[in-house]
């Protein structure tokens, strides 16, 4: 199971790792090394955020996001992405922008970070909108009973996450136009940019997350209609199976999962440059992380871990929380890769024990502790 789910994975990185020698030797054998691993660890939350929205899909969907998905991911946001956002900020053809990350790593690098402010609005408004979704929505099941449950009531209000949201921009924007007109900098003229790029952010949220929303309730429309003919179906003895997203509502559940694999890529691209210059070297690192997301995700719908371990989404939206903020505050200041991949380990982790421990709680509860059980399946 390990194998055929990690099989390309695995393929992916002996080669990449192998064309890093020929390219540059053991140094870029290391860096690729270290990238890949940077990758994995920066987009953990990614993988479990994709499984619990992959397993609604049906299987040729679930195909199409493991080949034209990993080749969007790959291509486009891993080796594309750079090159744009360079293109864009310094106001550069494409082409000259890939033929001054060859020849001019340092201008290249001192470009993207130029641009770093618009890229961290847009990315973490787009995931702190997914967090204050998450964390609005009254549920079933909750995990820091404490938090969620008062948040849930609150959620109650019509459009409360757009408007926190927005304040956080604000706030943001602010805070950037007010330091650098403290310190004499030349980046007060891109406090709008930021805003301009946080509301893009908020927009694009809006409008794919609408649009898949929309259609999955068409899909469940149709689940209601049919639910008569699974019932006889049952009766008669035949197996009813589960009704996935297929058509139009996977297809924009798809681009939903492609723009949030976009907005979780954004702090591993920009950590990249902390650590290599040469496009190339990025390219197969994140790359080889990218492949081993894809996977990961792959193998938590297939092996049902999310129904398992009932909390490892709940602290998978902690940490799209966590990493929204770290963005956002890395407009305008500093923060090591390291602390923003280790926020999403500990959380995860935290997430991933509470449910062990929930699981052994019923486990112990037993088949007469019917009260006690439901208490535990409920909160932490």
């Amino acid at each position: 199971m390990v194998l055929k789910t990690f099989g390309w994975s695995f393929a992916v990185t002996a080669l990449g790792l192998v064309a890093a020698f020929f390219y540059g030797g053991w140094q870029a054998f290391g860096i690729v090394a270290i990238l890949s691993v940077l990758e994995i660890s920066l987009s953990f939350d990614n993988a479990v955020i994709n499984a619990g929205i992959l397993k609604k899909m049906n299987a040729f969907w679930q195909k199409i996001f493991l080949t034209i998905g990993i080749l969007i991911a790959v291509f486009a946001m891993r080796l594309v992405f750079p090159v744009v956002i360079v293109a864009i900020s310094a106001q550069l053809g494409p082409i000259e922008a890939i033929d001054l990350s060859f020849n001019d790593p340092d201008r290249y690098k001192e470009l993207v970070t130029d641009a770093h402010p618009s890229i961290a609005a847009f990315g973490g408004m787009f995931l702190l909108m997914i967090f204050l979704d998450f964390i609005f929505e009254d549920r079933d099941i909750q995990w820091l009973r404490w938090i969620e449950r008062p948040l849930a009531k609150l959620g109650k209000v019509d459009m409360l996450s757009v408007c926190v949201a927005l304040i956080v921009l604000l706030v943001s924007a602010m805070t950037f136009a007010t330091h650098a007109h403290q310190h004499g900098g030349g980046h007060a003229d891109k406090a709008s940019t930021v805003m301009l790029s946080g509301i893009a952010g908020l927009i694009t949220y809006l409008v794919v997350g609408g649009l898949s929303g929309f259609f999955e309730n068409k899909l469940e429309e149709e689940e209601e209609r049919e639910h008569e003919a699974e019932e006889e179906a049952r009766k008669a003895g035949k197996p009813a199976s589960a009704v996935l997203l297929a058509g139009k509502a996977a297809f924009f559940m798809f681009l939903y999962l492609e723009v949030l694999d976009a907005s979780f890529s954004f702090d591993g691209v920009i950590g990249a440059f902390a650590i290599t210059n040469e496009i190339v070297l990025m390219a197969l690192g994140l790359g080889i992380g990218a492949m081993y997301v894809r996977s990961l995700t792959v193998y938590l719908v297939r092996q049902g871990t999310l129904d398992d371990y009932v909390y490892l989404e709940h602290g998978a939206h902690y940490a799209i929380g966590a990493l929204a903020v770290i963005l956002l505050v890395t407009i305008q200041y500093e923060i090591n890769e390291l602390i923003t991949g280790l926020v999403g380990v500990v959380l995860i982790g935290w997430s991933f024990w509470s449910s062990v421990r929930r699981n052994r709680a019923i486990a112990a509860a037993g088949p007469t502790g019917g009260e006690k059980r439901k208490q535990i399946s409920t909160s932490a």
